[in-house]
């Protein structure tokens, strides 16, 4: 399905260099997001984690594929980004159903589990019946660790430094989108467990 797309679209040298190219399993006809916010407020402020609505959209990173484009989006563009959403093919994120599509809901009254979706956290879940960070899952199957946490995030945010908070965001969707691309070739995920050591995580390997 194409996208529409608007002035947040990236694109240019920086976005070449950072391409992966999605693995062959993938449909070159889809298109796949790769999605993650980050908040204005935090749980404490908004009286609890039961008020995740109330939380305010700081910043969104969205990565298409296989077109290989990055969208960034502001609060005034949260309409843009929910029809972006919409239009996808599939909708990769971390903790999207009990937390981004929440923080969306403060928005728009739309049922974002309707959408074709791949919460790599809800899969975790599924398989393990306990949860694992982002942060466990990109270092153990990747090698690599998130630029910082939601914590500063949020800190950087009241500081005004926006730059900071976007390039955050795109760092976990970068992670994110990697790990999604791991799972379709090899159909797993690894993590570190105290007194285990490596765990291997089995997921679901197809998505569409």
């Amino acid at each position: 399905m194409a996208i529409n797309r608007n002035k947040t679209t990236k694109s240019g040298p920086e976005a070449q260099s950072n391409y992966v190219i999605p693995p062959e399993s993938w449909p070159r006809n889809r298109s796949g997001v790769v999605f993650d916010l980050e908040t204005q407020r935090s749980a404490d402020e908004v009286g609890g984690w039961g008020n995740i609505r109330a939380m305010g959209l700081a910043w969104a990173v969205v990565y298409l594929f296989p077109e290989n484009e990055w969208l960034d989006f502001a609060e005034r563009d949260v309409e843009h980004l929910i029809e972006v959403l919409r239009q996808a093919d599939l909708v990769i994120g971390f903790n999207t159903l009990r937390f981004d599509y929440e923080v969306l809901k403060g928005y728009s009254g739309f049922d974002f589990r309707q959408l074709p979706n791949y919460d790599i956290l809800a899969e975790v879940v599924n398989s393990l019946s306990y949860r694992v960070s982002l942060n466990s899952l990109a270092s153990a199957t990747l090698g690599v660790r998130k630029m910082a946490d939601g914590l500063q995030s949020l800190e950087w945010w009241r500081n005004g430094e926006v730059e900071k908070v976007a390039e955050y965001c795109r760092r976990d969707v970068e992670v994110t989108r990697d790990l999604f691309y791991h799972i379709l070739e090899r159909g797993y995920l690894l993590f570190e467990k105290r007194a285990l050591g490596l765990v291997r995580v089995q997921m679901r390997q197809k998505p569409l």
